[in-house]
């Protein structure tokens, strides 16, 4: 008795609860949450209107940042042109340096020769009257009074009583009260004199009157 083969069937393939799910049952496990997420949405750069709206905006500050950078150079460079104007118009340093100093030493000469110091006796005298609240009249009375002395000469010495210099001092000792250069120095024997006769007369013309009327003074 021939016993007949026996075949086994091929074991059932397993499928996943997700692979056996029809399209719309699996889209409403995803809204329920119970399959996973939904693909991520498109990036909002793919969005045309955005990315246009984005390089428009990019652009703009492009621009902008450009224009205050010419704004920029052109204000730096108007303001070199005003400074090489206003150094054009100047004159150079040192040149106006030696133009000051040649203005001012011109000034001090000048100057000196306004206050030229008086060499003569007589020029001594008339420029020390006004300490005294004397005019050049009193000059007049002053210049005969001293060359009947001592004709300006400050070395004239009396040979009977020992007077000296012009004023003629007696003793001469006395002009030492007004320097001790009394001997050489005509400034200091007219400063002395004329000290003298302002304490004892008040004037030059009062003392060459009692000059006149008496022989001395």
């Amino acid at each position: 008795m021939r016993t007949a083969p026996i075949r086994r069937r091929p074991a059932p393939r397993h499928r996943t609860a997700s692979a056996a799910l029809t399209r719309p049952a699996a889209a409403a496990l995803v809204v329920a949450g119970l399959l996973g997420s939904a693909p991520a949405a498109a990036p909002a750069s793919s969005d045309p209107v955005r990315v246009a709206a984005a390089t428009a905006t990019r652009s703009e500050a492009s621009t902008s940042r450009t224009a205050d950078a010419a704004s920029e150079i052109a204000a730096a460079r108007a303001a070199a042109a005003a400074e090489a104007s206003r150094s054009s118009a100047r004159p150079p340093i040192a040149a106006e340096q030696r133009r000051r100093d040649r203005d001012e030493q011109g000034r001090d000469n000048r100057d000196q020769r306004s206050r030229k110091q008086p060499s003569s006796p007589r020029e001594i005298a008339m420029a020390m009257l006004p300490a005294y609240g004397w005019d050049s009249s009193q000059f007049v009375c002053l210049d005969q009074l001293w060359i009947g002395e001592s004709n300006w000469d400050h070395t004239a010495t009396n040979p009977t009583s020992g007077a000296y210099g012009i004023p003629q001092a007696l003793p001469a000792g006395k002009m030492a009260t007004a320097g001790p250069d009394w001997r050489t120095n005509p400034a200091t024997q007219i400063e002395w004199g004329l000290k003298y006769i302002w304490l004892s007369y008040g004037t030059p013309c009062s003392a060459n009157e009692f000059k006149l009327a008496n022989g001395w003074y």
